[in-house]
């Protein structure tokens, strides 16, 4: 009787702890629903690896069943873990006419987590300088047509032409792809925040001069259709294009407060974080100094920005030693700091920036 009690219980700390293993694991999403099953019933195996008898498979024995409940932005996984086997009994029960007696039982745990949203403010600066025209390494395909088949009309007096399509290959520009790497920026965030509820942005661009603004607003929707239609051309003057960033981010409303702050406020009731995404491909020029007075008043902005617990991100792209500087100076530190050689570097700058501000939007706590 003491062999069988001390199996019931080695049998019920397994259950309890394959059901809170597995809850776990569903809750940090480790594993999924339909893998919870198999997951449960190695547990089980596992723990009771040292106890069962030679030949005894209790995965087979042992039933799972998963409760998935979800509230709003929260869910929790109800796992309930029940294995069972036959036990060969002692001697001296054989000698009674036992042979081998049942057991089962069964463990249940709640786990999950929950989703606490975060609001986002971001203010893009982007440089549009006639050298953004100028080709990476990376070669696209387009499609294109053409005229072909030469054939008189029906009259047998005039030529005309059918229409062919056809494949060539020829460089993206860096201005096609910055298009490209802030786009997928976009959908990132778009995916943190399918309803526009959470996150606002802007952008302006910048040659020699700065452009008008696309004003922070709800979503991506504004700002994807601004940075779509940029054209490059002019020289470079960031200092301009920077402190509109800020000063969008940081600007007052009627009532003397932060615009930013109120708008996500009213809407959800949170304090945002704020970002400026800034990016160059060259070296500031065109003043009295050689482009080094607008440096100045860009790394003013920039420290003015740091102050007010903004977080800087700056895409230095394929820039010479001069741009690579500067936006190494405006960097909140060397990790918001990317230097992109190559059109695959900005994909890459661009998709870390969206991951890192998307986790802002999305947290999950056990």
């Amino acid at each position: 009787m003491g062999d069988m009690l001390l199996s019931k219980q080695q049998l019920q700390e397994a259950a309890d702890s394959a059901a809170l293993a597995t809850a776990t694991a569903l809750a940090n999403g480790t594993i999924q629903t339909s893998q919870a099953e198999a997951f449960a019933q190695n547990f089980v195996a596992g723990q009771m690896a040292n106890y069962l008898q030679s030949g005894t498979d209790i995965k087979d024995t042992t039933s799972v069943s998963v409760q998935t409940t979800t509230s709003g932005k929260s869910t929790s996984y109800q796992v309930t873990v029940s294995p069972s086997y036959d036990l060969t009994v002692n001697p001296l029960m054989q000698a009674v006419g036992f042979k081998t007696q049942h057991l089962s039982t069964s463990g249940t745990t709640v786990g999950g987590h929950s989703q606490t949203q975060g609001s986002i403010s971001m203010f893009l600066a982007l440089d549009k300088s006639g050298s953004m025209g100028d080709p990476t390494a990376t070669v696209m395909t387009e499609s294109y047509t053409y005229k072909c088949n030469p054939h008189l009309n029906q009259n047998g007096k005039t030529t005309i032409y059918d229409t062919c399509t056809g494949t060539r290959t020829r460089y993206y520009t860096k201005i096609e792809a910055l298009k490209l790497a802030a786009g997928n920026l976009f959908d990132q965030l778009n995916s943190a925040d399918p309803n526009a509820e959470y996150v606002r942005t802007g952008a302006v661009s910048y040659d020699l001069v700065e452009y008008t603004a696309s004003k922070l607003a709800w979503g991506t929707t504004a700002v994807t259709s601004y940075v779509n239609a940029l054209q490059s051309g002019g020289g470079t003057n960031s200092s301009g294009a920077v402190n509109t960033a800020y000063t969008s981010l940081t600007a007052k409303n009627a009532a003397g407060n932060d615009a930013e702050d109120a708008a996500h406020q009213q809407k959800t009731g949170q304090v945002p974080k704020k970002y400026i995404v800034f990016m160059t491909d060259g070296d500031n020029n065109n003043d009295s100094s050689g482009g080094r007075s607008y440096d100045t008043a860009t790394k003013k902005t920039c420290d003015d920005a740091k102050s007010k617990g903004i977080e800087i991100y700056t895409i230095a792209f394929m820039a010479p030693a001069g741009g690579q500087a500067l936006l190494h100076y405006c960097a909140s530190d060397d990790a918001h700091y990317f230097q992109a050689e190559k059109m695959e570097d900005l994909l890459a700058a661009f998709q870390a920036i969206g991951a890192k501000a998307s986790a802002q939007l999305t947290r999950l706590t056990n």
